[in-house]
Formats: structure tokens, C-alpha cells, sequence
């Protein structure tokens, strides 16, 4: 099979079910996003972190390609003619959602109290996390603008807020980590 197709050659692609739309679709933009985030976590997970952190991003990518398969398919192409679902795959999960909770309550409980915004970075490694969280967010943001448009999986939105929640928490345990210094957003007066 060739990697390239040509059919994309005149500024549309193919959704999941075959509907051709537009590139700039707002669902094209929703999963790009999620694969653009999902390269961003790989590029965290190749540096040189503990092996749980790497064990829990590599969870999270295989969610994330769920995630973006979801979003690949309009509503109106979820079921198959015979009935079953087009995705025969497992869909994102409480138990998905409970698991990023529980890494983070436990990330959490070794940091110190947060009592100020930080400053992105400090360490290469920890502005890596910053740039994921904030890819993740834009991924949320396109989804829901396509929730409001065509209804989409409720729990593909909540994972994605969960997901950014526990990259700041991960910038923030690498930082303790590494002993990099976190700087405090002190608003000027």
C-alpha cells in the first residue's frame, strides 16, 4: 500500500464512513490537534524521565489514538448497515478518566502546595509538558466547538480537560524531580 493516495490533492480528505469534508473541517482540526498532542507526549516520554511516567504517557497515547478515531467519525456514520458499531474499539472510559485522576492525586501529594501561577519552564523537559498541556487544551477547545455543531462523545471532552490537568501536574512533579527552580507568577502592582 503507497502512503500517498492523491485523493487529498484537492484540499479534502476522507472522515471515517467515507464523507468527504474539507481539510480545515472543524473535525479535521479536533483529531489533527489530538495528533499533534499525541507527537508532543511522545517527545516527553524519549527524554529522560522515570520509567512510570513513560509507562503512563505510552497509556495515554493509545487513548488518544481512540480519541482521534472517535472524532474521525461523524455521528451519522458511527453504525454500520448491519448494525454494529464502526469503531470496534474500547471507547474512552470513567476507568480512563479515574486513571489520569489517580496519577495525578498521586503526583500531587509529593509537590508543595501551589499557592501562585508558575512560569512555563525551567527545565527542556518541563516546558515539553507546557507545550503538551497547552496543545491538549486547544484539542478541548476544538472539541467542544465541534460538540456544539455535531454531538460528539461526552467522554472524549472529559478526558481531554483531565489530560491537560495532569500535564501541568507532570510539569510540576518533573520540576520537583529535577530540581529545576519553579517560578512564581507574582502580578506587578
Amino acid at each position: 500500500m503507497k502512503v500517498y493516495t492523491k485523493t487529498g490533492d484537492t484540499g479534502t480528505t476522507a472522515l471515517f464512513g467515507g464523507t468527504r469534508v474539507p481539510k480545515h473541517h472543524i473535525r479535521i482540526e479536533s483529531y489533527g490537534t489530538v495528533d499533534e498532542l499525541n507527537s508532543h507526549i511522545g517527545l516527553i516520554r524519549d527524554q529522560d524521565i522515570n520509567v512510570l511516567y513513560k509507562n503512563v504517557l505510552i497509556e495515554v497515547q493509545d487513548r488518544l489514538f481512540t480519541v482521534g478515531a472517535i472524532l474521525a467519525t461523524p455521528p451519522e456514520k458511527e453504525i454500520l448497515k448491519n448494525g454494529q458499531p464502526r469503531l470496534n474499539i474500547n471507547r474512552i472510559s470513567e476507568e480512563d478518566i479515574a486513571f489520569l485522576e489517580n496519577e495525578i492525586d498521586s503526583m500531587d501529594t509529593a509537590l508543595p502546595q501551589m499557592t501562585h501561577f508558575v512560569l512555563p519552564g525551567g527545565h527542556t523537559t518541563v516546558s515539553y509538558c507546557h507545550i503538551a498541556r497547552c496543545v491538549c487544551r486547544r484539542a478541548e477547545r476544538l472539541a467542544t466547538h465541534l460538540h456544539e455543531l455535531e454531538p460528539t462523545d461526552e467522554q472524549v471532552i472529559k478526558y481531554l480537560n483531565r489530560l491537560s490537568d495532569y500535564l501541568f501536574v507532570l510539569a510540576r512533579k518533573l520540576s520537583f524531580d529535577l530540581q529545576a527552580e519553579e517560578v512564581k507568577w507574582i502580578p506587578r502592582k
